[in-house]
């Protein structure tokens, strides 16, 4: 997955889990340790796909305006890079069989990651993320405090 499309993840990720606030590309660039301005980028390709509204000015941001239960990754990782499997081969007439047959294991390789990235939506990403922080806070809450005494 390109750099990109990952960056859209978590933009996307990001503004769905605050649905009623405005984020800015610095806060989020911020949060994931990337350049707000690489970021900035990718927003308005997000946006000119009707997944992401921009507001100018003091306050403003960037809203989730797509549908997160509905949203899945290949529509996303899409928007970034070539997904489809069309001969990439710089010369088909003139391949080997090893060229055919790492282009055959390669595009079955692209249509298995291409059906997962399907059916995992931004509203799956959010749960696992809910999940993950509240195995995280229970691990905080159970693990033993500094000074007391180790039970045997």
């Amino acid at each position: 997955m390109q750099q990109s499309s990952r960056l859209a993840i978590y933009a996307l990720i990001e503004l769905a889990s605050n649905p009623d606030s405005q984020i800015s590309a610095a806060e989020i660039g911020a949060k994931y340790r990337v350049s707000a301005h690489h970021l900035a980028k990718v927003l308005m390709t997000l946006g000119r796909a009707g997944l992401v509204q921009s507001v100018r000015g003091v306050g403003g941001g960037y809203t989730f305006t797509g549908n997160a239960k509905r949203l899945n990754l290949d529509e996303i990782i899409s928007l970034f890079q070539d997904t489809t499997t069309s001969c990439k081969l710089a010369d088909p007439s003139e391949a080997t069989d090893e060229e055919w047959v790492l282009f055959d294991v390669s595009n079955e390789i692209n249509d298995i990651a291409r059906s997962t990235y399907s059916s995992i939506t931004i509203q799956t990403l959010l749960k696992q993320v809910e999940r993950r922080q509240s195995a995280k806070s229970r691990a905080k809450e159970n693990a033993p405090e500094a000074g007391d005494l180790p039970v045997t």
